[in-house]
């Protein structure tokens, strides 16, 4: 019974990862129309068209991570197969990840661009430095097989969801009513995103580290965890070993999904884009053009 529990988990979420290419399969689509139906679209040129490619780097990492789940540390897979090593996981969520931050810190550079706000843009530009080295730590704990460095890692990606609300509610007096309600949305995400991170996320990466230090576990230097995580895997649906990831990666690979979606399709002021990309579209306002 326990093995079938973690089975259907997993079904559970290739059938989730599999609307979610479907959502941005449409995403796409409605971006070609609206470039289709007007020469010179105020809303889609180069940023719109990197907000697509990012989102894409992060739902098709999400949908690989569905397909062959892989539980870091103890190095658990579902599925037998090179697909599914800790190596090539670890590697699809490290680009995945980055993705997803670089959506955010584009469209608040944008934002704060536009509404001149210097705190916007200062945190626009901490976010990926913040997302490096949050992914440096998430590598020391899976090569070492510390959960320490997750402790690290989890608080730095609550710190940079906070400070990314609070960059989003920074720009809230020079805001429309209609951008205000867009804005009170993103902050909800946020503050529900950083209370899951400091009060379970962190917390639990941080009993596990102590049970560790308790029961005398031996680390692997980073050159033993490399060879490591290359070749060695324990193939196992038990119910037993997935527990405790089933609520933050059943949550990361669907709402987190959707939000990188809807980012693409926010509705931007249109200095925001000339201001916030260089390019084409940049050049042509700046000579004039409509």
């Amino acid at each position: 019974m326990l093995t079938e529990s973690a089975e259907g988990w997993r079904t559970l979420l290739i059938a989730i990862s599999l609307v979610n290419v479907l959502a941005w399969s449409a995403a796409a689509a409605v971006l070609l129309l609206r470039k289709g139906a007007s020469p010179s679209p105020p809303e889609m040129p180069s940023l719109r068209r990197t907000l697509l490619l990012l989102s894409a780097g992060y739902v098709f990492g999400c949908a690989y991570r569905s397909f062959w789940p892989v539980y870091d540390i103890p190095r658990v897979v579902m599925v037998d197969t090179w697909m599914s090593s800790v190596l090539v996981g670890r590697s699809v969520a490290t680009v995945a990840e980055l993705c997803f931050v670089m959506q955010c810190a584009l469209l608040l550079r944008a934002a704060g661009a536009v509404a001149g706000n210097r705190f916007a843009g200062l945190v626009a530009r901490l976010l990926l430095p913040m997302a490096l080295v949050a992914e440096t730590c998430s590598w020391y704990s899976v090569l070492s097989t510390s959960n320490l460095g997750h402790v690290f890692e989890e608080s730095l990606w609550g710190l940079g969801a906070g400070l990314w609300t609070a960059g989003l509610l920074a720009l809230w007096p020079s805001s429309t009513a209609p951008t205000r309600r867009l804005l009170m949305l993103c902050a909800v995400f946020g503050v529900a995103y950083v209370s899951y991170m400091f009060a379970v996320d962190v917390p639990m990466y941080w009993a596990r580290w102590l049970a560790d230090e308790s029961a005398g576990r031996p680390y692997l230097d980073l050159a033993q965890g490399l060879a490591d995580v290359s070749g060695r895997w324990t193939v196992s649906t038990s119910w037993h070993h997935w527990r405790g990831e089933v609520a933050w990666m059943t949550l990361y690979f669907s709402v987190a999904v959707w939000l990188s979606i809807a980012l693409v399709h926010l509705p931007l002021p249109r200095p925001a884009l000339a201001r916030a990309v260089p390019g084409r579209l940049a050049r042509a306002q700046a000579d004039g053009a409509p």
